[in-house]
């Protein structure tokens, strides 16, 4: 059985204080600090984030979007990509709750979101 909110890795291109937002109104988030992963490759963000059952997010709109398309054409599965755009910390964890309040974790899987 699959958690009803999709849990939330933010790779360290993403403010920590959005962390501490997400987790005050109750989500599941971590960062790639905590992971002990800062500066490790755009690849190995995606693959620790799938295998523990996240959905990252990432301002890094390119490398990832070029990433979920190379992923797709060879069948390989990951828990969802959330591109952000930069805006005021606040803005994104409304945006976020708003999906996440929307969309089962399952529904995140393979998927591609921009907000």
């Amino acid at each position: 059985m699959s958690s009803l909110f999709a849990k939330l890795y933010l790779d360290e291109n993403v403010s920590i204080l959005l962390d501490a937002l997400l987790r005050h109104r109750g989500f599941c988030a971590t960062t790639a600090h905590a992971a002990g992963l800062l500066h490790a490759d755009d690849i190995v963000h995606l693959s620790y984030a799938s295998t523990n059952g996240y959905c990252l997010v990432t301002h890094n709109r390119e490398d990832f979007r070029k990433i979920h398309d190379q992923m797709l054409a060879t069948q390989q599965r990951h828990m969802g990509i959330i591109i952000a755009y930069f805006h005021d910390e606040y803005i994104l964890v409304k945006r976020l709750a708003k999906l996440l309040d929307t969309l089962t974790a399952d529904e995140f899987i393979n998927q591609l979101f921009y907000i």
